[in-house]
């Protein structure tokens, strides 16, 4: 495959995805993805700052496309209900569960991915606490429905990777927001 062949960002994800399996996160340079890729090392870099965002590059859109479902929830919504929005709304992007499971593995597997998804994750819950407040939700109940959608969010997504009757995220998340009103009901 030709350098000037078209989607250059998709093959060196899947090119680092690929690499990432076969040798492991650590050993993996950005020069070997690049390669794999039939790119160079100035084409990698072009695309990503470094080879742990080829694994996190979505993150800001994501985020976005969450805050965003959680402003634009009716202003009758509870605020937890505007958080379930958002959060539901992830479902309608992440629908790769194959490639999903490979990079939770990677995650859980090294300790400085681990790090960058929980900073993701606190980034979201803020942003998440910063729109609730916009909408009138005065603290704590602001933040402690962000922590508490974060936490559906992360667990629904934990279930929907590893399993294997094929659940829709977007059912485990339901069940995950249903499961957390009877607790605190």
């Amino acid at each position: 495959m030709g350098r000037w062949d078209p989607d250059a960002r998709g093959r060196l994800m899947k090119a680092a995805m690929e690499l990432y399996a076969e040798r492991g996160f650590e050993p993996t340079t950005v020069a070997d993805i690049a390669a794999r890729a039939g790119l160079t090392e100035r084409t990698f870099f072009r695309h990503f700052a470094d080879k742990r965002e080829v694994l996190f590059s979505g993150s800001a859109a994501l985020q976005e496309l969450m805050v965003g479902a959680v402003a634009m929830a009716p202003e009758s919504a509870t605020p937890i209900e505007a958080v379930a929005a958002g959060v539901e709304a992830a479902a309608g992007v992440i629908r790769d569960r194959k490639y999903s499971l490979e990079r939770q593995k990677l995650i859980e597997a090294h300790p400085v991915l681990r790090e960058r998804e929980l900073i993701k994750m606190a980034s979201l819950a803020s942003a998440f606490a910063a729109t609730l407040r916009k909408r009138g939700v005065n603290d704590p109940a602001a933040t402690l429905t962000s922590e508490a959608g974060i936490a559906v969010f992360r667990i629904a997504f934990e279930r929907w990777v590893k399993d294997s009757g094929n659940r829709e995220f977007v059912a485990l998340i339901r069940e995950g927001f249903a499961e957390l009103r009877s607790l605190v009901a």
